[in-house]
């Protein structure tokens, strides 16, 4: 690669990660409050806790479609697009949600959940953007730097619950519709920044860049034959490598152990005497251990590699399982902590599988791929959200702990399995 060419792809990166860090800020308060009330809602309108996870499940699965349409539109059009498209979705389906409370319409918050989900996916969906013209020796630092701006506005949401209700009710809203009324703002703000900001658009440049080495390193007899060949390049699609489906695998695993036992925690806390505020507290640290380990957590995946990263998230995810089994329903700290080692795991697996899938494609086949890859963890979250009512009825929160705990251990099979190879 030229000079040039190396002093454009660092400009543009720089001033890329300032742009998805001010989304990632926003995009953070947005997806906190699905998390947060999202059950307790269900809960109030259905007058069933045996239901109480179908919200999670709802807008994961709206989260599974917008992963897809995001995708496909930001391989054709640029990341600026796709995230756009996806952010302003998920705050439309925030209104609607605040909308089917004050009418108290459940199939309409059923509808506006699944919309709901499309700020979800795109949150995830903007880790990618940091990633299209990052040093290959600096990936998982570049999704890490995404992924920790999230954590400001993802810990101060859970922590607004109260504040947020009062005023919902002082504007004759059911209080535990006040946070999706942030969410709302939240998502359309981080929509428009990216739409409007996000240029040059990261993606398109580094697919040009590419196709301008490939050019560069044929030689042919013919003048236009490189030309040819660069063209036949950007539009060509490469099948992933398997890297790829290793870290789909990793990112599948812990986000069905995170979901199931973080969806049921609110259900939990409250049958066992614990107020908002507690709940609030709760939630706002675990998803804070989500994303705040970011910065370290990339780093050590770049130095350490992705397959050791992804045997430690297996690991935290177990503890975090044993933890929140042995924890009695009125301790407090134990649960924080099991959230806490819960959201790390998590966080762990995602940037190792990130970075494996980063590692494992190429300019022409890397969103529509990072794309499919998310639909199967969205479906993956809905299923692990919809399953953990129905154990929680059948049985308690230390089967469903233990359970969770349990499943991340299959991951360690698939990564010395992939470690051979």
């Amino acid at each position: 690669m030229t000079q040039p060419r190396q002093l454009q792809r660092a400009q543009v990166q720089r001033r890329t990660l300032v742009v998805v860090v001010c989304s990632q800020i926003l995009g953070g308060a947005g997806l906190a409050a699905g998390v947060t009330v999202g059950a307790l809602l269900a809960q109030d309108m259905l007058g069933s806790a045996s239901l109480a996870g179908l919200p999670i499940a709802l807008f994961t699965l709206g989260s599974a479609l917008a992963a897809f349409t995001v995708g496909r539109v930001s391989q054709r059009w640029g990341r600026r697009i796709g995230l756009g498209i996806g952010f302003s979705a998920g705050g439309l389906g925030a209104l609607g949600v605040v909308a089917a409370a004050v009418a108290d319409q459940v199939p309409m918050l059923f509808l506006a959940l699944f919309v709901y989900g499309a700020g979800t996916a795109t949150n995830l969906q903007a880790r990618y953007a940091g990633t299209d013209l990052a040093p290959d020796s600096r990936r998982a630092t570049a999704i890490s730097i995404a992924m920790v701006a999230t954590t400001l506005g993802a810990v101060a949401g859970p922590n607004l619950v109260e504040p947020l209700g009062d005023l919902a009710r002082s504007l004759g809203i059911p209080p535990l519709a006040g946070p999706f009324l942030l969410a709302a703002a939240a998502y359309l703000a981080a929509g428009l920044i990216l739409f409007v900001f996000l240029r040059p658009d990261p993606f398109l440049l580094a697919k040009r860049l590419a196709a301008a080495e490939s050019a560069a390193e044929n030689t042919t007899e013919t003048a236009d034959a490189p030309a040819k060949t660069a063209a036949a390049d950007a539009n060509s699609a490469p099948a992933p490598g398997t890297g790829a489906y290793i870290g789909a695998t990793v990112m599948v695993l812990t986000q069905i152990a995170m979901v199931a036992i973080m969806t049921m925690t609110p259900i939990h806390m409250l049958a066992h005497g614990h107020g908002l505020g507690s709940v609030g507290l709760v939630i706002g640290l675990h998803v804070g251990a989500m994303w705040l380990p970011s910065l370290v957590t990339g780093v050590l995946v770049d130095k350490l590699g992705r397959i050791s990263m992804s045997i430690a998230a297996a690991v935290i995810l177990l503890a975090a399982g044993l933890v929140g089994a042995a924890a009695p329903g009125d301790s407090l700290g134990l649960l924080i902590l099991a959230l806490i080692l819960l959201g790390v795991g998590w966080n762990v697996g995602l940037i190792a599988g990130t970075a494996l899938v980063v590692d494992a494609t190429v300019p022409q086949n890397r969103p529509r791929t990072q794309g499919g890859i998310d639909v199967l963890i969205a479906l993956a979250g809905a299923g692990g959200g919809a399953m953990s009512g129905m154990v929680m009825a059948a049985t308690n929160f230390a089967h469903l702990s233990l359970g969770g705990g349990l499943l991340a251990l299959l991951l360690i099979p698939v990564l010395l399995w992939a470690r051979r190879r």
